[in-house]
């Protein structure tokens, strides 16, 4: 949980406010994974820190929705167009993919359970 939140540090996704009066603040929740190898061995714990969109309407709250997931058909003609032109594909693993653009509006969080302090007690995160 805590590699989740230092990666949202580095990538400086949100900043520290005060709760503003008259804004909703949207509740997070941790989603909990574990990584298997091929015999079914769990290799890796993984904490993901997700914002409780279901208190979200859209066309208030958001307009469009983003997925960072490739599709396969995607990949497949990658792949070919990589063949056809004779070049060198390389693969790598991402631990953390954020969309690369700021927020036109101002979305607001409650800070993650468990990651609380008495000292920001009336504080939230607010998006960048």
């Amino acid at each position: 949980m805590e590699e989740e939140l230092n990666q949202f540090e580095r990538s400086k996704v949100w900043h520290l406010v005060h709760t503003p009066k008259n804004r909703i603040v949207i509740g997070t929740k941790w989603v909990f994974r574990n990584k298997l190898d091929e015999q079914g061995n769990i290799t890796r714990n993984k904490a993901r820190l997700v914002v409780q969109g279901y208190n979200q309407e859209e066309s208030i709250d958001y307009d469009e929705t983003f997925a960072p997931v490739a599709r396969m058909e995607a990949i497949r003609m990658l792949i070919a167009f990589v063949a056809h032109m004779e070049f060198t594909l390389y693969q790598m693993d991402i631990k953390s993919t954020f969309l690369n653009a700021y927020l036109k509006k101002e979305v607001f969080v409650k800070k993650p359970l468990g990651f609380e302090s008495e000292e920001f007690s009336d504080y939230v995160f607010k998006l960048d």
